[in-house]
This record gives structure tokens, C-alpha cells and sequence, in this order.
């Protein structure tokens, strides 16, 4: 399969395009310099011969967008917009939407927990003690949901992660739910950036979620 990952070196991206390659995939890894992608683990990195094509560009740019998804079966997007720049991630999503319902191409999004809904009802982020440094790029996930919700042209489906999102094992477990914020029996909702790169894959091989939202969690 060939694959564009937007955001490739960013805490999510990076294992994306890992676990893209272990499973034998053509990787393209766009982020925005080209001095960023000269970062990747020497694992991944290295053009054609690692499996990986790298590339210099912007997914709010339309022309950008094209470009490097020209020929490739799917996109994934993983990008993560400085603070201040959340509105990034809704300008992107809006540009990755139409340049997919142009070429076909099918697109996964990678976006926040916040708008996950709680036991009792309600969201996350609106909970007593969500911490307030977080509603920014909450709101904007919230945003970029809608926008992908109003689209009615493209292949896309939406990820969001567990609650606690970091860098762990990868253990190729989880569990699989919709709209509802999944925890385990402690109450707790978490899943390891690596496990959450498998749960991409796997929806990227054996596609079960069409025009919707879908959520993993141990």
C-alpha cells in the first residue's frame, strides 16, 4: 500500500510511519521543512531503499496536498499545530477532505479525545478538572471533527485516542468503541502512541469505519 502521512515527524507521525514500514508499506512522510524529516529514526529514513519517500510540505496548502498524494491509496494525518495555531488543524482538514474526494484517495485523521463523550453524558472536555491548557487544541479537534462531518464527498475516518495518549510499549492490543470515551476497569482511559499507530494501520488494511468517528483505548 502507499501511504502519505502528514505530520510524519511529530510524537504520533513518527510511529506511524514506523509501523507503515514494518508491515512493508511505501511510506511518503511530509512535514513541513525539510530539515524536521531529515530527523527521522535512520530505521525509516533513507527514500526509496528504507521504504520511505520523504518530503517537504504544508497540509493547509491545496497544491502541497496534491502533490504528495498523487498515486498513494490512502492518507493519514497526525499533525499537532504549535499553541496558538490551532486553527491550523481545521484549515488542513478541510484541504486534505477536498484534495481526497478529488483523487479518491481515502483519508484517516488523527484527532483529540476531547469531544469523546463521558458516563453521565457530556463531553470530556467540558468535565470539572479537565485541565484548561487543553481546550484550545480540545476546541479546534472539536472543529476539525465537524468539518470532516459536513463533508459528504471523501473516504475519511476519524481516530481519537484514549484519554492519555504517550510513548509506551507496543503491545497490538486495544479495544475499539464509537463516540464514547472507553476506560478500563480502574476508570482510566490510556493507550500507548505506539499501539494507537497499530490501531491506524489496521484500519488502513482491513477498513471497517466509513464517514465516521471511532476511538481505541486499552
Amino acid at each position: 500500500m502507499r501511504i502519505t502521512v502528514f505530520g510524519a515527524t511529530g510524537n504520533v507521525g513518527r510511529r506511524v510511519v514506523a509501523e507503515a514500514v514494518s508491515r512493508r508499506h511505501e511510506v511518503t512522510a511530509v512535514a513541513r521543512t525539510a530539515v524536521r524529516l531529515a530527523g527521522l529514526p535512520d530505521r525509516v529514513h533513507g527514500g526509496v531503499h528504507g521504504g520511505v519517500h520523504v518530503r517537504a510540505g504544508d497540509a493547509t496548502d491545496v497544491d502541497d496536498v496534491v502533490a504528495s498524494i498523487a498515486g498513494q491509496d490512502l492518507v493519514i494525518t497526525a499533525t499537532c499545530p504549535a499553541p496558538g495555531q490551532e486553527g491550523e488543524l481545521v484549515a488542513a482538514a478541510t484541504t486534505l477532505l477536498a484534495a481526497c474526494a478529488k483523487t479518491g484517495v481515502r483519508l484517516l485523521l488523527v484527532g483529540g479525545a476531547g469531544s469523546l463523550t463521558v458516563e453521565g453524558g457530556g463531553r470530556l472536555m467540558d468535565r470539572p478538572g479537565y485541565p484548561s491548557f487543553l481546550l484550545p487544541i480540545a476546541s479546534a479537534c472539536v472543529a476539525q471533527l465537524a468539518a470532516c462531518r459536513a463533508d459528504t464527498t471523501a473516504d475519511w475516518a476519524y481516530l481519537s485516542p484514549a484519554d492519555l495518549l504517550v510513548p509506551g510499549a507496543r503491545t497490538g492490543r486495544y479495544r475499539v468503541g464509537a463516540d464514547e470515551l472507553l476506560v478500563d476497569a480502574d476508570g482510566e482511559s490510556r493507550i500507548s502512541m505506539e499501539d494507537l499507530a497499530v490501531a491506524l494501520l489496521d484500519e488502513a488494511e482491513r477498513p471497517r469505519h466509513h464517514r465516521t468517528r471511532f476511538t481505541v483505548a486499552y
